[in-house]
């Protein structure tokens, strides 16, 4: 008879359990055992030294001081000699997307950092390709070493009415992919406004995820903690990672909610709300750590769970809070505390070697009791995966644009000056400001002004080939002399942004993208600087991770020499369309007041 396996590629528990049984007693050898470690006991809080380590079936049988009983001829066995043995880092919510990479390539890079558990929402790719793109990543998940769990997006587009993206999704497409076998819950539930008002879509596709007995992820993007966010968690969301504030992840703690408190590329949000734990109190198991968006330079340069543990460490939180917020914590908000999250008999053999536990260095890696990598190195064989030609041609412009799009025309009677709404940019933070400037009128033409910071911004529709623009302004990028960069990635529509000094440039940029399915790309004084191509529905590449970090160097060095000091300034490039987030931004549908919810005229 064929062995029971679960959908991600492990023997199920029930099937297993036998085996794990009989190696706990000694009747059977285990496939691995490591010996004279010190175990980081999540549920204890304890570390215990001197611990043996037995394994088999891809599962933790034995965790107690002596597994002699469980070693035979054939177990491999790994003296940690006095090093952690700490479970596998889980990063509670994530977009693979954001990385410019695939699901494979992702793996590849984040597994030498210790990661095996992720819970990643797609809605980048379903705003572009529905729930064609849902499945796609969901089936290439399903092929990885370790665990990759999806969400099913919940709000495509994210705000109706405001924006209009490639795909429509609602409560039947939710209710149909519930039944799918790695969907873990709803991706976050950025229609918070929505969820208020009992609007009907978020009510179903809620309704149908409280059915099916999964998680229902939140996103409630406002500082304003009065009754609007009473009704949002009244309507079932269970977590939110977009608290900036101390404040904040005490509000969603006292709800009964999980805080999740990210750091990604360019979110540094922990610092200000792990106070929370450090200052006021709160109990901790209620905390759990996540990145949101890491771009491939920071997953091979700085890591990706590992960097937010040791970041947490640094801002005040004892070593092992900060593990059980990246591990534990996690497992138990999924319903999989007996999967995953803990180095405890039943759960996957997901786990670290590390040597020093505040600095967090890793050694060894492991997942389902194999060895995936060591001294930071991957030795796992992952082989490419292929996206069908459906996902590769999604760039449709219509028409090669030209400098006369980018341009504003001024209301008439403004000879020399106009005054206009201009979103400006946050460093390290997803919301932006509400701004106005007066700028320039050059026979009739609204011009940016470099010296002010000051310069265009153009939404361009790329999914239906209609060949509409929308022009707006910019501050925050400090770009000067002329240059453009162009972006298929614009959360959440993900049509394209093109920012620039040049209406030139820009159009350069805008048609360069169309050229090779999307991506990013600078030019400046009227030459290509930079390009990274994203073919894969113009927002992933088909390329390893290294090789996408090297030209996004190149990116950001372009940036640079055209003035741009900015920290992750394509992170916040890329978001300056993200509608659900306050404070101004722009869409097909015009510029955006996402505090209030409406499209705004362009001119004061």
């Amino acid at each position: 008879m064929a062995k029971m396996r679960n959908d991600s590629g492990i023997e199920r528990f029930e099937a297993a359990a036998p085996r794990l049984v009989d190696v706990a007693m000694g009747r059977a050898k285990a496939d691995l055992v490591v010996r004279n470690a010190r175990w980081v006991n999540v549920h204890s809080g304890e570390i215990i030294p001197g611990t043996d380590i037995a394994v088999v079936a891809g599962r933790f049988a034995y965790c107690g001081p002596d597994a002699s009983h469980a070693i035979g001829p054939g177990t491999e066995v790994v003296d940690a000699a006095g090093r952690y043995v700490v479970p596998g880092l889980c990063d509670a919510h994530m977009h693979v997307e954001s990385s410019m990479v695939t699901v494979t390539e992702f793996c590849r890079a984040v597994i030498p950092h210790g990661t095996t558990s992720m819970f990643v929402d797609p809605h980048e790719i379903a705003n572009v390709l529905g729930l064609e793109g849902v499945r796609l990543m969901h089936d290439e998940a399903a092929k990885q070493p370790v665990n990759v769990w999806v969400q099913m997006p919940s709000c495509v587009p994210s705000a109706p009415g405001l924006e209009e993206g490639g795909a429509t999704l609602g409560p039947k497409e939710v209710a149909e992919a519930m039944g799918w076998p790695l969907i873990i819950g709803l991706g976050e539930v950025m229609n918070f406004p929505g969820v208020a008002a009992n609007d009907p879509t978020m009510v179903g596709e809620i309704a149908a995820t409280r059915a099916a007995g999964k998680t229902v992820g939140g996103h409630f993007a406002s500082p304003d903690l009065g009754l609007a966010f009473h009704g949002y968690v009244a309507g079932g969301a269970e977590d939110d990672h977009e608290g900036t504030r101390m404040e904040d992840a005490a509000a969603r703690v006292r709800q009964g909610m999980k805080a999740m408190l990210r750091l990604g590329s360019a979110w540094y949000d922990v610092a200000a709300q792990v106070k929370a734990i450090t200052e006021m109190g709160l109990d901790s198991r209620h905390f759990i750590l996540c990145t949101d968006d890491c771009h491939s330079g920071t997953l091979v340069r700085d890591g990706h769970m590992n960097r937010v543990v040791r970041h947490a460490i640094a801002q005040g939180l004892r070593p092992m809070t900060a593990i059980q917020m990246a591990t534990v914590n996690t497992a138990e908000h999924f319903k999989l505390e007996r999967e995953i999250g803990s180095v405890t008999p039943g759960r996957r053999a997901d786990f670290l070697i590390v040597s020093d536990l505040a600095e967090f260095s890793i050694d060894a890696v492991y997942g389902r009791g194999v060895r995936l990598a060591s001294a930071g190195r991957l030795e796992a064989d992952m082989p490419a995966h292929a996206y069908p030609k459906s996902a590769i041609d999604t760039v449709k412009l219509g028409r090669e644009l030209v400098a006369e799009d980018f341009r504003v025309k001024a209301p008439e009677g403004d000879a020399n000056s106009a005054e206009v709404r201009v979103i400006g940019v946050v460093e390290n933070q997803a919301p932006t400001r509400a701004m106005t400037a007066h700028v320039p009128v050059e026979n009739g033409i609204v011009m940016p002004d470099p010296d002010a910071d000051v310069c265009r911004i153009a939404l361009v529709e790329r999914h239906r080939a209609s060949g509409a623009l929308t022009n707006g302004f910019v501050s925050g990028f400090g770009y000067r002399g002329h240059c453009a960069m162009a972006s298929t990635v614009a959360h959440d529509s993900h049509h394209m942004i093109v920012v620039g000094t040049s209406d030139t440039d820009m159009a350069l940029a805008a048609n360069r993208l169309g050229e090779v399915g999307g991506g990013v790309v600078f030019f400046a004084d009227g030459e290509e600087k930079a390009l990274i191509e994203m073919p894969i529905a113009g927002l992933m590449s088909n390329e390893r991770a290294e090789i996408v970090a090297a030209k996004a160097d190149r990116l950001i060095a372009a940036m640079g020499a055209a003035g741009c000091g900015l920290n992750n300034a394509y992170m916040q490039h890329s978001l300056l369309a993200l509608v659900v987030i306050p404070a101004l931004r722009i869409s097909d549908k015009g510029i955006v007041d996402s505090e209030n919810f409406r499209i705004v005229d362009l001119f004061v």
